[in-house]
């Protein structure tokens, strides 16, 4: 027997010694490469254990040694179910989880129908969801309706074909990634596409992916908006700048009427490119842009990100647009690890910046240093 199975062994020892019943169960279980055995069995029978107990409100398993497939039992009084590197079945005629108000799915395999029914029995998740799952047969196409959920965390991996929200009126934040490296960059832009509208209705949103790259290869749709959307977090990939991406920027902005504040985390992946995209971007971005609500009447914060050492002058071409454009600016932050370098550079680049709110500060910082720039 392993080291590992071992003290899997005393685990189940311990719960079985325990009298009445277990409310909270967590447990992490990491092991070397060789002990890659098939533990399926000893996780099991802890499970199963547990259901015997009852009571079971909370439970969480973080497990990275091999595939370990559970077969996971009806919890009548499960709250919150969060899992992790495991490979997931549902038992036949099962029930749902009808007291689930969280359920965290982390780099999980499960099969399209057992997603699928686990999502539409849980019917009474309010608090959170992520979803980051691969098809353990064929593929997953998910259509989400959760009532009551506030807060949705989706992950689009190798194995999604569709998703999109059906249904979710309470939605207030949303965060959508992509954990897929070789998907068809059309269908994967259709398919950010359809999942970013259709949950149009959260007042926070967090895309963790280049949406401007996926969003400039398809059709727009026209004259469509996010009406309480406040608050926007979005990757951009200065290195790769268009006509056609900076078209999906300005759809973006003008989509978003009641925008307060926003924040792009920006990558240069092509450094070769640099000075002919900033060419591109001054032409785009450096000019005065009207007929946006936002950049009127609401956008009050921005934030401009990046890890690494600044490039000045791709990416201060963005902090112009937002100090020429945003006219009730009170606060524009640059944040980068590395900034130190060329500050006196960044600062002589800001000093010519167009600005057009009285109360705009602009804050510049490391991790170490910080400075606030007087651009008046």
């Amino acid at each position: 027997m392993t080291t590992s199975a071992n003290w899997m062994g005393r685990v189940h020892r311990l719960l079985s010694s325990l009298r009445g019943p277990i409310f909270h169960f967590e447990l992490i279980h990491s092991c070397l490469p060789y002990f890659f055995d098939d533990h399926s069995p000893l996780f099991q029978s802890l499970l199963d254990l547990l259901l015997l107990k009852g009571g079971l409100k909370t439970l969480d398993l973080f497990i990275e040694c091999g595939d370990v497939l559970i077969h996971l039992p009806s919890f009548s009084s499960l709250q919150v179910l969060q899992l992790w590197g495991c490979h997931v079945v549902l038992p036949v005629g099962f029930p749902g989880f009808r007291r689930l108000t969280t359920l965290d799915l982390k780099y999980v395999k499960i099969s399209n129908h057992d997603l699928n029914l686990l999502i539409h029995t849980s019917n009474n998740l309010t608090t959170w969801v992520r979803l980051n799952c691969d098809a353990s047969e064929d593929s997953l196409s998910v259509n989400l309706n959760f009532p009551l959920l506030r807060h949705l965390n989706f992950s689009i991996s190798e194995s999604v074909e569709e998703v999109s929200v059906i249904s979710s009126p309470c939605l207030e934040q949303a965060n959508i990634s992509l954990s897929c490296t070789n998907c068809n960059p059309e269908k994967l832009a259709r398919m950010i596409l359809r999942l970013v509208t259709s949950v149009a209705t959260v007042s926070s949103l967090d895309l963790d992916v280049d949406v401007l790259e996926y969003f400039s290869i398809v059709a727009l749709p026209f004259n469509f908006t996010f009406p309480r959307l406040r608050c926007l977090r979005f990757s951009l990939n200065t290195g790769t700048m268009d006509k056609n991406i900076y078209e999906a920027f300005i759809w973006l902005i003008r989509s978003m009427p009641y925008l307060e504040e926003l924040e792009i985390e920006l990558r240069n992946d092509d450094s070769n490119q640099t000075n002919s995209v900033a060419i591109l971007m001054r032409d785009f971005l450096v000019n005065k842009h009207d007929g946006f609500a936002c950049l009127n009447q609401t956008l009050r914060s921005v934030t401009i990100r990046k890890g690494g050492k600044l490039d000045v002058v791709s990416s201060i071409i963005m902090v112009h647009f937002f100090l020429l454009n945003a006219n009730m600016l009170e606060l524009l932050k640059i944040e980068y690890s590395m900034i130190y370098e060329n500050a006196l550079s960044v600062i002589e680049e800001l000093q010519k910046a167009e600005v057009t709110s009285s109360n705009a500060k602009v804050v510049m910082f490391d991790y170490i240093y910080r400075f606030t720039i007087n651009i008046k």
